[in-house]
């Protein structure tokens, strides 16, 4: 089994070195990760300027582009259109939950995969400060790909997975949930440099709406959210409803 693995924050954060660790026990594991941080870097990919790909040690890449990049790159440049039974984006350190998924970069390349018609999925950790949290969550990844293999994963759906924080030694409940709401209260800080030019900082608090069934809440009662998501945004209910309106254009 060839797994490949990407993530948004960068070749040589705790997150993918603890899943990569992990990983290696029972697959072969292909690693192509952005050589700096890429965190809300969302779906974008490099259209001005050109990319380069480093070797980094056996089967480990590093890309100076985004995670979308090192999807396209591994798939179409190293393996030489080979796909890879599975694509594993993460562990991100912080969650992506609710509307995250539309910046994250993490979520993008399971997006990506997903696109390319690999079996992808999305990881991401709420206790980013804690390194046995990350190898925890490595280790449950590792017990939930067993069960991928065995059922399989349809390539039209992704899978998005949020770990809560760490109580014990390991990660074991978890709950099928869809994406929950966040109330933002963005807050532009605006600033002035040395030389008199104005700068600012996206800042600000956002709070969680308590909706049942969601990752947020899941993630917040300490179990494992594991969402199906799909890349089609199309609202099928509107389209009957939108379809009876007579425009004069």
């Amino acid at each position: 089994m060839l797994i490949l693995i990407t993530n948004d924050d960068g070749i040589h954060a705790d997150g993918l070195l603890s899943l990569e660790k992990e990983l290696k026990k029972t697959a072969e594991v292909l690693v192509v990760a952005p050589e700096m941080e890429q965190s809300a870097s969302s779906h974008s990919f490099t259209l001005s300027r050109p990319l380069r790909i480093h070797q980094r040690g056996t089967n480990r890449y590093v890309c100076d582009g985004t995670p979308t990049d090192c999807v396209m790159l591994a798939v179409h440049g190293i393996l030489k259109h080979k796909l890879p039974d599975l694509l594993l984006s993460g562990i991100n350190h912080g969650s992506n939950m609710g509307e995250d998924v539309t910046y994250s970069g993490t979520v993008a390349a399971a997006i990506e995969g997903s696109i390319l018609g690999i079996p992808s999925v999305a990881l991401s950790n709420s206790d980013s400060e804690n390194l046995k949290a990350f190898g925890a969550a490595a280790r449950f990844t590792a017990r939930f790909v067993k069960h991928i293999k065995k059922f399989g994963l349809s390539t039209d759906t992704f899978l998005n997975i949020n770990f809560p924080l760490l109580k014990g030694n390991r990660y074991g409940k978890f709950s099928f949930t869809s994406l929950g709401k966040r109330t933002y209260r963005d807050i532009i800080i605006e600033k002035t440099d040395p030389r008199g030019k104005n700068y600012y900082w996206i800042a600000g608090k956002s709070t969680w709406s308590n909706i049942e069934g969601s990752d947020f809440l899941a993630v917040s009662r300490g179990y494992v959210s594991i969402s199906p998501l799909q890349m089609n945004f199309t609202d099928f209910e509107a389209i009957p409803k939108m379809s009876k309106i007579r425009l004069k254009i």
